[in-house]
């Protein structure tokens, strides 16, 4: 089927708004190229010191004849997303040198767990940890002795901080291994049950500590469609992945084996074989499209409209928040994961998972076929499945039905006729809502505004009975300048109870709700943020706001709304402890959230 006019329309105008940035971008990554393998270019003496712990591989490096993959690592056995790659790098260096290649590791880079942060101090510094993880990874491929790159990295900002790295060194190819998540355990329902019922105080720390560890139970992923998972999405689906990759559990023989065919194919698609593939022509506009495509086709993750623009200008992409609407106008909502289902991602995958959802979207016209990805040209290569075959992997045609239609339907019957964000503007800012998880009686909400300058406040106000109408909830100073943008997870229970009592209530802030945000219509990222002086400071308590996800509109109907002078906050607390001092140049040079709130590009 021919593209969808939509779709073809809005790349157009993504390849006509970045034309010049892309161009630029291009041809610097060409000149790189042209300077041939990195280890080329290294006296003796930087080649000893690349070489010296290396052991028996010290005379493949020192000829420069095999390929040399440098390893990008995230692993800290404090996320259970990350821990499995402890051992990766050992397979991975294992697998090169059976393949007549090397590995070695380029670096390290930081991995927050959101989760651990969800609430506390910490959470101010995780949006920035982006840039750090692109800076460290910068860092360590600098040393030039790489043909290629093995990126190891999974959950919320590692990933996309990964990719702006290997966006910045696009001259050469890299891959991206994932570790797969948990097995399923206590169902994603029945934990938010008790953490609602544990904020209304029905049960104790106790039971809420039981259910929360039952979730989250081993090596893994999280299994709820928040994130990370979002991103093992991206990744397959802008072909950084190898096809199939993205949602195998650790730790077991499928696994493994798609990390020795990873390390093997990264190997072939060096500039020293017949198959170079450098990722700057892998992430080229048509992907970001097929990117945004996927994220509204399973009703992912908010955090991933700050992502997407981000790592696209790496890689000499503009991308505006109009292109998310603009595609979610045209792709359906294909997905029930939780938080817009009961389903988690293992059951996903066993319902057809990417493989179907990818073929089912190409044949609807709603994906771009004509890309470029790590296992060869056409995306069409990401239709296949990957079989366990004497220990190593081989594809068949993936399934051409669902295996499941109360997880994963087809285009023709979906569960929503378009995906699952909104934009949303006005004379409050600009800003995105997540829909796909929200019914469609509260798709707009108006009502009077009571405003909090942080989430603690709110939680505040709820336990002091003070919620007793439809409110909208305005939480603002939580942008990137002013604290660095934490996620507000922590109002989801408070705001699920007060819907649940029957209230109409939206939450409206500059700063981001959890890529597992769900039920409770939330504006987020709204910018110019209120610490630029943007129209959320200007709002008072009675003031009625209008959030309609219908029209796309979110405004404020004071009538003297536009004349007033902002208000301003001490933000002088934002700056230290938890290491916040270290992060000051972040918070002064910080994008717009509209942008991507980056700062290293």
């Amino acid at each position: 089927m021919p593209l969808n006019p939509i779709l073809a329309k809005v790349t157009d105008r993504i390849e006509a708004r970045s034309a010049q940035r892309r161009a630029t971008y291009l041809d610097r990554m060409r000149r790189a190229a042209e300077d041939g393998p990195r280890r080329a270019h290294l006296t003796c003496g930087n080649q000893a010191h690349a070489y010296a712990a290396m052991g028996a591989d010290q005379d493949a490096l020192a000829t420069g004849q095999a390929p040399n993959l440098g390893i990008v690592t995230a692993y800290n056995d404090m996320l259970s997303a990350h821990q499995p790659f402890e051992r990766f790098p050992q397979l991975i260096r294992d697998s090169a040198r059976a393949a007549g290649g090397t590995a070695q590791v380029a670096g390290g880079v930081p991995a927050m767990c959101d989760g651990v942060t969800q609430g506390q101090v910490g959470m101010e510094l995780s949006l920035f940890s982006r840039d750090v993880i692109a800076l460290a990874a910068g860092v360590g491929l600098s040393h030039n002795t790489f043909d290629a790159a093995v990126y190891l990295g999974v959950c919320d900002k590692i990933v996309p901080g990964l990719v702006i790295a290997a966006a910045t060194f696009g001259y050469i190819p890299g891959i991206f291994l994932p570790a797969g998540p948990m097995p399923s355990g206590l169902p994603n329902d029945e934990k938010a049950r008790v953490r609602q019922q544990f904020a209304t105080g029905e049960v104790g720390r106790d039971k809420l500590m039981e259910a929360e560890m039952a979730s989250y139970h081993s090596p893994g992923t999280c299994t709820f469609y928040g994130t990370a998972n979002s991103n093992q999405m991206l990744m397959e689906v802008m072909g950084l992945h190898l096809p199939g990759a993205s949602f195998v559990n650790p730790n077991t023989e499928m696994r493994d084996a798609l990390t020795v065919a990873g390390t093997e194919r990264a190997l072939q698609i060096t500039a020293l074989g017949n198959d170079y593939r450098p990722v700057c022509d892998i992430l080229s506009p048509k992907a970001f499209v097929n990117g945004i495509v996927g994220l509204m086709a399973t009703g992912g993750s908010t955090n991933l409209v700050l992502h997407l623009p981000a790592m696209a200008r790496a890689a000499g992409v503009d991308l505006a928040l109009e292109d998310f609407d603009d595609i979610s106008g045209v792709v359906p909502l294909m997905a029930k994961v939780y938080p817009n289902g009961l389903a988690d991602v293992n059951h996903f995958h066993a319902a057809g998972g990417l493989q179907y959802l990818i073929g089912d979207l190409l044949e609807s016209g709603l994906m771009h076929d004509d890309v470029q990805t790590v296992a060869g040209p056409g995306l069409q290569r990401y239709t296949q499945e990957p079989k366990l075959q004497e220990g190593r992997i081989t594809y068949v045609d993936g399934p051409k039905e669902t295996q499941n239609d109360r997880i994963l339907r087809p285009v023709r019957a979906p569960f929503q006729p378009t995906g699952g964000l909104r934009q949303l503007s006005g004379n409050l800012g600009q800003g995105m809502m997540k829909i796909s998880a929200v019914a469609p009686e509260r798709h707009v909400i108006e009502a009077p505004a009571r405003v909090f300058q942080d989430q603690d406040s709110v939680k505040a106000a709820f336990k002091a009975g003070e919620f007793t109408a439809d409110t909208v909830i305005v939480v603002r100073f939580q942008g990137p300048k002013s604290n660095g943008m934490p996620e507000l997870h922590g109002l989801t229970p408070t705001l699920s109870v007060l819907q649940d009592r029957g209230l109409k209530v939206a939450l409206v802030t500059d700063g981001r709700m959890s890529g597992a945000s769900g039920k409770v219509p939330s504006a987020i990222h709204i910018a110019p943020e209120a610490a630029d002086g943007g129209p959320l400071a200007r709002v008072r308590d009675g003031d009625v706001i209008r959030v309609d996800a219908v029209a796309g509109a979110i405004t404020c109907l004071a009538p003297d709304f536009d004349s007033r002078t902002p208000v301003t906050a001490d933000l002088t607390g934002n700056g230290h402890g938890v290491g916040r001092e270290l992060f000051a140049a972040f918070r002064a040079n910080v994008g717009l959230a509209s942008d991507g709130a980056a700062v290293v590009v």
